[in-house]
């Protein structure tokens, strides 16, 4: 069954009717396209290479939004709040104005969906990482329908596979956007076409933010069982006391609170000059990859050539259950290592405890609490960003049960946690399906897949 055929079947479920009469596109995989609408290169509707000389003529002191590429969404809007001067950015940087659209054009931003519609920018002008390619619509096309073009599923998959470069230096070119054919109906059916997509993906995002907070609602509940579990224990009735820190506040009477240094033997702390980094060799963990209590390599995948290793990790390796720690950006995440022959980045310490005062399994929940992230903030130092040195970690406070308690404790905070996990499963589930539901839609859409030309507001 094509493409068409499928959104045909499924047309009635959407209140959206495929157009009455489609003709041969002449291009492969776009098929067949509502008859009256034309398949055009992107050169002859959309100017790109747009040149600075717009800006020739302003004040160097103007201020100009500034849009580096974690202030571009996935799939749509711009983060606009910083702004320069001019004369800061107009060297070394990308122009563009409101009512342009900004594609990402390096890997994995291209795939992800980075890209917007310019607006609200200070004095209209805006300039941004040179990693942007920028669109501008000709007369004959609505912007907001460029925008939704440059969302589609195959205008995504069939640039990423055009991509030229390396690793994580793949590009999308230029030539690719302007040699990329797409059927396009007339102006006002455009605007038809892009009010309906507003409107229906609006209600999608509303759907994901809902579930989005509940994931937080979801993590901040397990977080809170593990604060618990650490500074309280698992005997509601057992005698408390003062432990002496302001943070901490009651602890069980037999539990002692002591420094690090003491429960911990060794703090392996990779500082100095990142090694060279390689396409394929030995996995590298980088502060990206922790987050939530797990390393997740799909955060951030990075190599170091296997012969670096040995000299790399020469003041510690990494051996299974170990638990390492972020010192800064973010500050305090921690994990523990489920394999050998992993390297570690600056920014990550690693802790080898001694097995005969505490678990590797408790120190991570400790580090994961309210409680162990209060700690690490009053001994971290920054300006911009907190970050902890190993010599500051050592001094930092725990609060010690004995081992039996702490595998107990650890036993149960791992069994709820689990049921509070499959429950944030679920819903990134249900997100990731509506995130694909909104993709479909929109190439749908825009393709003339669908005829939303008398769709029902709802």
């Amino acid at each position: 069954m094509t493409e068409a055929t499928d959104w045909r079947e499924d047309a009635r479920h959407r209140r959206c009717r495929p157009y009455p009469e489609y003709k041969a596109s002449g291009v492969e995989w776009l098929g067949e396209i509502p008859a009256h609408w034309e398949a055009k290169r992107l050169r002859f509707v959309v100017r790109t290479g747009i040149t600075k000389g717009e800006v020739a003529d302003l004040d160097p002191e103007t201020e100009v939004s500034f849009v580096p590429m974690e202030a571009v969404r996935e799939y749509g809007g711009i983060d606009p709040d910083s702004t320069r001067p001019l004369s800061e950015v107009v060297e070394g940087y990308t122009y563009f104005r409101n009512g342009d659209v900004i594609v990402a054009k390096i890997t994995p931003c291209f795939e992800n969906g980075k890209g917007a519609l310019a607006t609200g920018l200070c004095n209209d002008v805006g300039f941004g990482t040179t990693e942007l390619h920028v669109l501008r619509a000709s007369l004959g096309v609505d912007p907001r329908f460029l925008l939704y073009l440059t969302f589609s599923d195959r205008f995504r998959r069939i640039g990423a596979a055009s991509m030229y470069g390396a690793g994580g230096q793949k590009r999308v070119s230029d030539d690719f956007i302007r040699d990329f054919r797409h059927p396009l109906p007339d102006l006002p059916e455009q605007h038809v076409i892009a009010a309906f997509l507003d409107r229906e993906t609006a209600k999608i995002d509303a759907l994901v933010a809902r579930k989005e907070r509940l994931i937080e609602l979801l993590q901040e509940k397990r977080t809170a069982l593990i604060t618990r579990a650490v500074t309280r224990g698992l005997e509601p009735n057992v005698p408390m006391k003062d432990s002496g820190v302001e943070w901490l506040g009651e602890i069980p009477a037999h539990w002692e609170v002591c420094r690090l240094r003491r429960v911990v033997s060794k703090f392996v702390d990779y500082r100095g000059k990142t090694p060279e980094k390689s396409v394929s060799g030995v996995p590298l963990i980088t502060a990206r990859n922790i987050k939530n209590q797990s390393i997740d390599f799909s955060l951030s995948e990075e190599f170091i050539p296997e012969e670096l290793y040995p000299k790399w990790m020469v003041r510690g390796r990494p051996e299974r259950g170990d638990v390492v720690i972020t010192m800064e950006a973010p500050l305090g995440e921690t994990a523990q290592i489920v394999d050998t022959g992993i390297a570690l980045a600056q920014r990550v310490i690693l802790l080898k405890v001694d097995a005969t005062k505490i678990t590797n399994d408790y120190l991570k929940y400790h580090f994961a609490a309210d409680s162990g992230r209060m700690e690490l903030r009053t001994r971290a130092t920054g300006s911009t960003a907190l970050g902890i040195k190993a010599s500051h970690l050592k001094s930092s406070l725990i609060a010690v049960p004995s081992m039996c308690e702490q595998d107990e404790i650890s036993r149960t905070v791992r069994s709820e946690s689990e049921e509070v996990d499959v429950l944030i499963a679920k819903v990134r589930e249900a997100i990731g399906r509506l995130s694909e539901f909104r993709t479909a839609l929109i190439s749908a859409a825009v393709t003339g897949k669908i005829d939303v030309r008398e769709a029902v507001p709802r």
